[in-house]
């Protein structure tokens, strides 16, 4: 004869908090003046970081731009959203037989190759970059990033705002045409030279 009533409770499964590591807070600034870096845009075609439909590249040596690379690349996932393309221009039939992110890679990997690069609003171009190396299972060399944006407002406090096109402005670089990922990374090439 059993106690009903002292029948055993079930026993509540304890969660056990996983141990990570503490994530590494992004550095925005660098420490010493750049003579040598690589200004980097990407567009998207939509809210995916793989969906980079365009990348521009400008490369700086000894504090002066030496060359500049652009490229269409086919998206992933391969749809573009309305907003995006009203931003930018770029709709699906323009990189319907553009080459893939590797292609484009291939072309301007030995040129970074140890470099630092810069970005305005540095996070988004950072996971682009990173998100398409997975992506094709490219191995990543961590590539050190920095960001125009946060240095501008550090540096030049007294702007209207930290817009790219205000920033460059000011340096006396006029973007001819914003949201190309080339106009973009060159207006940001322009801006770390002077306050990086």
């Amino acid at each position: 004869m059993t106690d009903i009533g002292k029948q055993e409770k079930p026993r509540k499964k304890r969660w056990r908090k996983k141990e990570s590591k503490p994530k590494e807070k992004p550095v925005y600034l660098p420490n010493g003046h750049l003579d040598d870096f690589v200004a980097i845009d990407f567009e998207a075609a939509n809210a995916a970081f793989t969906s980079a439909c365009s990348m521009g590249l400008v490369i700086v040596r000894d504090n002066e731009i030496v060359e500049r690379y652009y490229g269409l690349m086919k998206p992933v996932p391969n749809h573009y959203d309305w907003y995006n393309s009203k931003v930018h221009g770029i709709k699906k039939s323009d990189t319907e037989n553009a080459p893939t992110f590797p292609f484009l890679w291939n072309q301007v990997v030995d040129k970074v190759a140890g470099l630092p690069f810069v970005a305005h609003g540095m996070l988004f171009d950072q996971h682009v970059l990173r998100a398409l190396h997975e992506l094709y299972k490219i191995p990543y060399p961590n590539y050190k990033f920095y960001c125009t944006h946060e240095g501008s407002k550090k540096y030049l406090p007294d702007l209207e705002n930290h817009k790219l096109h205000t920033v460059a402005k000011y340096f006396g670089y006029e973007m001819k045409n914003h949201h190309n990922a080339l106009d973009d990374a060159e207006a940001c090439a322009v801006i770390a030279m002077n306050i990086f």
